[in-house]
Formats: structure tokens, C-alpha cells, sequence
């Protein structure tokens, strides 16, 4: 159980809902994304997140490290990001 917590604070925002949601309990669909943009389609790890919108963009959030987002930094980011 510790390697749980010591895991929530080292990958905040990996829920994509943004900063101080760590833990959810039952799956929560994220209001839309910004820009009011519609998923057709999902792809998760343990450490980012993938969403493809409906006009081909590509959104990621989670854990940036070694530039895993594709945004051209190491930030991690807790809500999707183009």
C-alpha cells in the first residue's frame, strides 16, 4: 500500500480530471475535451494517457518524463494537452 501512495504522488494528474484528483473509485468519463472536442478513441498506460479526437488530433496527459507526451518537454501534465 505504500508504494500506491508513494505512486499518486510521483504521477499527479494521471486521471486526466485535473490537479488534486488522485483516486477515483468507478470509471469517470471526463467532462469533453478542452475545446469542447470529442474522443473516438482511448488509450491508457500506468504512467500517460491518450485520447484521439474526432478531427485526428492526438491529446496525452500523465507523466511526461523522457517526453512521452510529445509536446516537446518532460512536463507532466494533469489535464489533455494537443
Amino acid at each position: 500500500e505504500e508504494g500506491e501512495e508513494d505512486e499518486e504522488e510521483e504521477f499527479p494528474g494521471l486521471l486526466g480530471h485535473g490537479e488534486g484528483v488522485l483516486q477515483l473509485k468507478t470509471p469517470t468519463r471526463l467532462p469533453s475535451l478542452p475545446g469542447g472536442e470529442r474522443a473516438i478513441g482511448v488509450a491508457a498506460s500506468g504512467l500517460f494517457s491518450l485520447a484521439l479526437s474526432a478531427d485526428g488530433a492526438l491529446w496525452s496527459w500523465g507523466s511526461g518524463g523522457d517526453g512521452t507526451l510529445g509536446h516537446g518537454d518532460e512536463e507532466d501534465q494533469r489535464q489533455p494537452k494537443k
